[in-house]
C-alpha cells in the first residue's frame, strides 16, 4: 500500500485496514510457525503497511490506537 492511498483515506477506513492488517499479521505469523508460510516476504510487507498506517495517522492528527 503506497503513501498517497493512505492519506486518501479517511479516519474511518484507515482504522478498519489497521485492523484488518493486524488480523492478517496474525495468521500469517501462525502460518509460518506451522511451516505453511511459502513467501515469507509476506510478514514485512504487512508489517511496514501497519507502520506506514500509524505514521501517517499521526500526521494527520488521528488517534487510531
Amino acid at each position: 500500500m503506497k503513501t498517497s492511498e493512505i492519506r486518501e483515506l479517511g479516519t474511518d477506513k484507515i482504522k478498519e485496514k489497521l485492523a484488518d492488517l493486524k488480523k492478517e499479521l496474525f495468521n500469517l505469523r501462525f502460518q509460518n510457525d506451522v511451516g505453511q508460510l511459502e513467501n515469507t516476504a509476506t510478514l514485512s510487507n504487512v508489517k511496514k503497511d501497519i507502520a506506514r498506517l500509524y505514521t501517517i495517522s499521526k500526521e494527520m492528527n488521528v488517534n487510531i490506537s
